[in-house]
């Protein structure tokens, strides 16, 4: 039997969770899309501490524009407090999404932001 769209990211997300690690020096940035929101997170898969987290649904971010150009302000205000709690350095977790559309658009404006993947 096929697996539904939801299986298949996971067993995609466990795949690259066996590569992708977050250390103090190099943390991970984790991203989940739901329908709505988009959610990233920077953190340190050593210590089992989330260092900054970033979302759609934050204050300043919320309503402005289409879900890409959402993902980018959240991509680019992540990158801000990110460098401000001293994280220049990271490993991108897709989480089991396709490379294109929002998330690519998040990657893009961490980038811009001023983070190294």
């Amino acid at each position: 039997m096929a697996l539904t769209k939801n299986e298949r990211r996971i067993r995609i997300k466990n795949r690259i969770r066996k590569v992708v690690s977050g250390t103090e020096t190099r943390p991970r940035l984790a991203v989940f899309r739901s329908n709505k929101e988009i959610y990233a997170q920077i953190v340190d898969d050593v210590n089992g501490k989330t260092l900054v987290a970033s979302s759609s649904r934050d204050k300043d971010i919320a309503a402005k524009g289409n879900k890409v150009e959402v993902a980018a302000l959240v991509g680019k205000s992540i990158a801000e407090k990110a460098l401000k709690a001293g994280v220049e350095t990271i490993a991108f977790d897709r989480g089991g999404y396709l490379y294109h559309g929002r998330i690519k658009s998040l990657a893009e404006g961490a980038r811009e932001g001023g983070l190294k993947f």
